[in-house]
């Protein structure tokens, strides 16, 4: 029998009215772990995977690549499947001329031919609206599978994201296990959520303490209920599990993709 999955809500498709300059800022849900923000005329996706994951899926991206009409910047985290799709990255370059990501991600973007920037983590830069900055991550999980070889990532390949916008900070965390930083930062307004069960992501307690480190913070809830593979943790998270511990359960938004937040 079938392991029970949590399953998103149906997407909600958007195109190219989403991209359009607004006195806001904006962010929806990609599916799995990505995000476009928009915020008062500048446009950005973090880890988008739209197109080319070799996973089978529950629910459907709500936009396709060819339906973006422009963005300011991607922002990778890291180089795995579920975050870097080089199929999307490829069809997004048509509407986007600037890739960022760690020197690692740079890197792999350039032997793409892609205008990819790759920065240190604590850099800083600016997209439009938006300021940037890299913020630490640890997700190393290659070193407990040394039987399939390959690049382990370092502290230095994987990272968050801080997005000052001009309505508040956006704090995409990224994969990785709870780190002592991730419990000082200055309170974000939003933060992008994983709280995966899985001790290469942030595990269920730490995404608790996570969550309590900032009582006030809304939580977007993702990198659950889209990849259909109920026995790998990575992917079969509950929000049901997260609201019943967590300090005011209500901030916690379970958005179907595509569904529009309002910072």
């Amino acid at each position: 029998m079938k392991a029970k999955q949590a399953r998103a809500p149906e997407p909600k498709p958007f195109g190219a009215e989403a991209f359009g300059a607004a006195e806001k800022t904006v962010v929806r849900w990609l599916g799995n772990a990505g995000a476009l923000v928009t915020s008062r005329g500048t446009a950005v996706m973090i880890d988008p995977v739209l197109t080319g994951f070799d996973m089978p899926q529950l629910v459907p991206p709500p936009i396709q690549p060819e339906a973006v009409p422009a963005l300011d910047a991607v922002l990778i985290t890291h180089a795995d499947g579920d975050h870097f799709s080089r199929e999307t990255c490829a069809a997004l370059s048509k509407s986007c001329g600037a890739f960022h990501g760690t020197r690692y991600v740079g890197g792999l973007l350039a032997e793409m031919g892609l205008p990819g920037a790759g920065h240190a983590i604590g850099a800083r830069f600016t997209v439009g609206q938006i300021g940037v900055t890299l913020t630490p991550a640890d997700h190393a999980w290659q070193a407990d599978y040394p039987e399939i070889g390959g690049y382990v990532f370092g502290r230095e390949d994987c990272c968050g994201f801080w997005l000052d916008t001009p309505d508040g900070s956006i704090w995409a965390v990224g994969d990785s296990r709870l780190l002592p930083e991730h419990l000082t930062m200055a309170p974000p307004k939003l933060i992008l959520f994983d709280f995966s069960d899985d001790s290469w992501h942030i595990g269920l307690n730490n995404a608790v303490r996570l969550a309590n480190a900032y009582p006030q913070a809304k939580l977007l809830l993702w990198h659950w209920g889209c990849t259909d593979a109920p026995d790998m943790k990575p992917f079969n998270a509950d929000p049901a599990d997260l609201l019943a511990r967590i300090q005011n359960p209500a901030r916690a938004l379970v958005l179907a993709p595509g569904e529009a937040y309002v910072l």
